[in-house]
C-alpha cells in the first residue's frame, strides 16, 4: 500500500491528515509535561510534610522510644517515595518529553519540505499546462488567420477588376499566414508532448516519491507515539521495586513498636531514686511556743502542698523578677535546654545519666578535632616540604584555632568527669553555694545575714515582696544601685557566705553593700539604716538524705529532719532553710534542693 499510487489525487487531505498527527503528537508531550508538573509537584509537598514533620531539636530526647523510631523510619521511607516520584519526573522529562518534543520537531520540518517539494512540482506541472494552453491558442488563431488567407486571395484571384500586383499581394499574405499556422502548429505539438511527459513523470513517479515521503513520515509518527507511551510505562515500572520496598520498609518500623520497651525507657528516663514521702507527723500545738503556733497556722493555712524533689517539675516555679532582671540574670550557669551546666536540679539517677551522656559527647568530639587538627599538622608538613603546593601560614591560624577548641573540650571533659565523680560519692557539699551563686551573678553580691537583719546601704527603693511571699527586694535593684553610684560594693576582698548574703538569689534581703571602704568614701549620698525583721517563711521542707556541710554558708541536716524554707532555689541547686536551736534561736543556711523535699505556702 502506497500513498502516491492510492492516493495519488489527496494531496491536500494528505497534508491536512499529517498536521494533525503532529499536532496529536504535541499534545501527548503537553500530557506528559502536565504529569511531570504533577510529579514534581507531589514529591515537593511529600518533602515539605517530611520536613514539617521531622522531631524538633526539644524532641531529641524521644528518639530512644521505639513509636518515635517508627515514626522518624516512616518519614524517611516517604522521602524515599518522594524522591522517586522526582525520579519519574526527570525521567519523563528527559527521555519521553525530550524525545516527543525532538521528533514533533523534525517531523515538523520534513512535512513541510514534503509539501514543498510537493508544491513546486504542482507548479511546474501548472506552468507547463498554462504554455501548453497558449501554444494551443496561438496555434488556433494562426489557423483560421491562414484560412481567412486562402479565402481572401482565391477572391481576389477570380476578381478581374483587380490587378496582377494586388493579386500578387494577396498570395504572400496568404503564404505568410500558411507558415505563420504551421509554426503555431508545430510549436502546439511539441508543448503537447512536453505537457504529456511532465504530466506522466508527474503522477507516476515525482508526486508519488513526495507522498511516500509524507507516508514514511506519518508511520514515523505512529511508531514514535507507540515507543514513547511504553517508555513513559517503563520509566513508572523502573521505580515500582523501589517503592515496593519502601513499602516494606513503613511495615516493617511499624512492626518494630514494642509498648514494653517504651515503657521501660520511660521508666528509665524519670525514675529519680527518691523514695515515697513519709507519713505527715501530727502538730501538737498544745506544746509548741506561741511563736511556733503562730507560725505553724500561717503555714497550715497557706500550704498548698506543692512538692518539690529536684525533678522536671521544679523548673515550673515562677522565679521571682527585678525591676531590671538582666542584672540579676543567671543564664551562663544553664544549659541551652534551661538546666544547670552541672545538671544539680535533677535527681541523683538523671543526672548521672545526663553527665555520663555529656562526657561521651565530649569525648567525641575530641576525638573529631583531635583528627582535625592531626590532618591540619600533615597538610602544613606537606606545604613547608614542598611551597608550591600552598603557603603554611594559611593553615597555621587554623590549627591555632584547632588547638584552642581540643583545649577548651579537654578542660570540659575534665569539669564533667569531675562532676560526675561527685554525683557518684556520698552525698557531701563540695563547693560552696555562696561561691556557686557569687559566680552565676557575675560578680554582682548583696549583702544577707543569718541573724534575719541586715545593713542597708541603697539609693531610693522600698522592699518588695516576690510571688512566693518573701519581703526581700531583687538584687535586680542592687545591682542597678551598684551602676549608679559607681561602686563594687563586695571590694573588701573576701567572699561572702550565705550568712553575708547572696548576689544572685532573686529573694536576697534588701541591701547590698558589705561596708567596704569604697561605701565609706561615698560622703555626697545619704544613707540610712534599716532594721530588717526575720524573714517568714515561704514553705517547709524535709530532708530526703543526710548532708554534712563542708562549704560556707551551708548547714547540715540529718534525714528525715523538719525545716522552714525561707528562701527557694533560684537556679544554683541550693535552697535556704531555717532551723529552730534551742541555744541560738534560730540557725539558718542552704543545703542543696535534691536533698530535700519541699512543700511551699501559697
Amino acid at each position: 500500500m502506497s500513498w502516491g499510487i492510492e492516493l495519488w489525487d489527496q494531496n491536500e487531505n494528505l497534508a491536512i491528515h499529517t498536521n494533525r498527527g503532529i499536532d496529536a503528537l504535541d499534545k501527548f508531550a503537553n500530557f506528559l509535561r502536565d504529569r511531570v508538573a504533577i510529579e514534581t509537584e507531589y514529591a515537593g509537598k511529600l518533602r515539605r510534610l517530611v520536613k514539617n514533620y521531622q522531631p524538633k531539636k526539644k524532641e531529641e530526647e524521644d528518639n530512644e522510644f521505639t513509636s518515635v523510631q517508627a515514626f522518624r523510619n516512616l518519614l524517611k521511607e516517604v522521602g524515599d517515595l518522594a524522591g522517586q516520584r522526582e525520579v519519574v519526573s526527570e525521567s519523563l522529562q528527559l527521555q519521553i518529553i525530550a524525545g516527543v518534543t525532538l521528533l514533533s520537531k523534525t517531523l515538523r520540518e520534513d512535512r513541510k519540505k514534503c509539501l514543498s517539494d510537493g508544491a513546486t512540482l504542482q507548479q511546474n506541472l501548472t506552468t507547463q499546462l498554462s504554455s501548453l494552453d497558449r501554444a494551443k491558442r496561438n496555434y488556433e488563431k494562426a489557423y483560421r488567420d491562414s484560412e481567412k488567407a486562402v479565402d481572401s486571395y482565391k477572391r481576389a484571384d477570380m476578381d478581374l477588376n483587380l490587378s496582377r500586383a494586388e493579386v500578387e499581394r494577396y498570395k504572400n499574405v496568404m503564404t505568410a499566414k500558411i507558415q505563420q499556422s504551421d509554426d503555431a502548429k508545430n510549436e502546439y505539438a511539441n508543448q503537447l508532448q512536453k505537457t504529456n511527459n511532465l504530466q506522466q513523470q508527474h503522477f507516476s513517479i515525482l508526486l508519488p516519491a513526495v507522498l511516500s515521503r509524507l507516508q514514511e513520515l506519518d508511520e514515523k509518527r505512529t511508531r514514535g507515539f507507540r515507543e514513547f507511551i511504553v517508555g513513559a510505562a517503563d520509566v513508572e515500572s523502573s521505580v515500582a521495586p523501589i517503592i515496593a520496598r519502601c513499602m516494606e520498609g513503613i511495615v516493617k518500623a511499624g512492626e518494630s513498636i514494642n509498648e514494653k520497651e517504651d515503657t521501660f525507657k520511660v521508666i528509665e528516663r524519670y525514675q529519680s531514686g527518691f523514695t515515697p514521702p513519709r507519713d505527715i507527723p501530727f502538730e501538737d500545738l498544745s506544746k509548741c511556743d506561741p511563736d511556733s503556733v503562730q507560725d505553724s497556722h500561717y503555714s497550715n493555712s497557706t500550704s498548698n502542698h506543692l512538692t518539690i524533689r529536684g525533678t522536671m517539675s521544679a523548673n515550673k516555679l515562677k522565679k521571682r523578677v527585678g525591676i531590671f532582671n538582666i542584672f540579676g540574670s543567671n543564664k551562663n550557669s544553664l544549659t541551652a535546654d534551661g538546666q544547670k551546666e552541672d545538671f544539680s536540679d535533677l535527681p541523683p539517677n538523671q543526672r548521672r545519666k545526663k553527665l555520663q551522656a555529656k562526657i561521651a559527647e565530649l569525648t567525641q568530639n575530641i576525638a573529631q578535632e583531635t583528627k582535625a587538627r592531626d590532618g591540619l599538622m600533615k597538610m602544613k608538613i606537606v606545604y613547608e616540604a614542598n611551597s608550591s603546593l600552598g603557603n603554611p601560614m594559611t593553615v597555621e591560624g587554623q590549627l591555632n584555632e584547632s588547638e584552642h577548641k581540643l583545649e577548651k573540650l579537654k578542660v570540659d571533659l575534665k569539669k564533667y568527669q569531675g562532676f560526675l565523680e561527685k554525683a557518684s560519692q556520698v552525698p557531701t557539699a563540695t563547693s560552696s553555694p555562696q561561691a556557686t551563686r557569687n559566680q552565676l551573678q557575675n560578680g554582682h553580691r548583696t549583702s544577707r545575714h543569718s541573724n534575719g537583719s541586715a545593713d542597708d546601704h541603697h539609693d531610693d527603693g522600698d522592699d518588695q515582696p516576690d510571688d512566693a511571699g518573701s519581703l526581700s527586694r531583687s538584687d535586680s535593684e542592687d545591682n542597678v544601685a551598684q551602676i549608679q553610684n559607681g561602686h563594687n560594693n563586695n571590694n573588701n576582698g573576701s567572699s561572702a557566705s550565705p550568712e553575708s548574703g547572696l548576689g544572685t538569689s532573686h529573694t536576697s534581703l534588701p541591701g547590698s553593700g558589705q561596708g567596704s571602704a569604697n561605701e565609706n568614701a561615698i560622703g555626697e549620698d545619704t544613707y540610712y539604716e534599716t532594721e530588717v525583721e526575720t524573714l517568714n517563711p515561704v514553705g517547709k521542707c524535709r530532708a530526703l538524705y543526710p548532708f554534712e556541710a563542708s562549704s560556707e554558708g551551708s548547714i547540715p541536716m540529718s534525714e528525715g529532719e523538719e525545716l522552714q524554707v525561707i528562701e527557694i532555689d533560684q537556679g544554683d541547686g541550693w535552697t535556704r532553710v531555717r532551723r529552730e536551736n534551742n541555744s541560738n534561736g534560730w540557725d539558718e543556711g542552704f543545703v542543696p534542693t535534691s536533698y530535700i523535699e519541699c512543700t511551699l505556702y501559697a
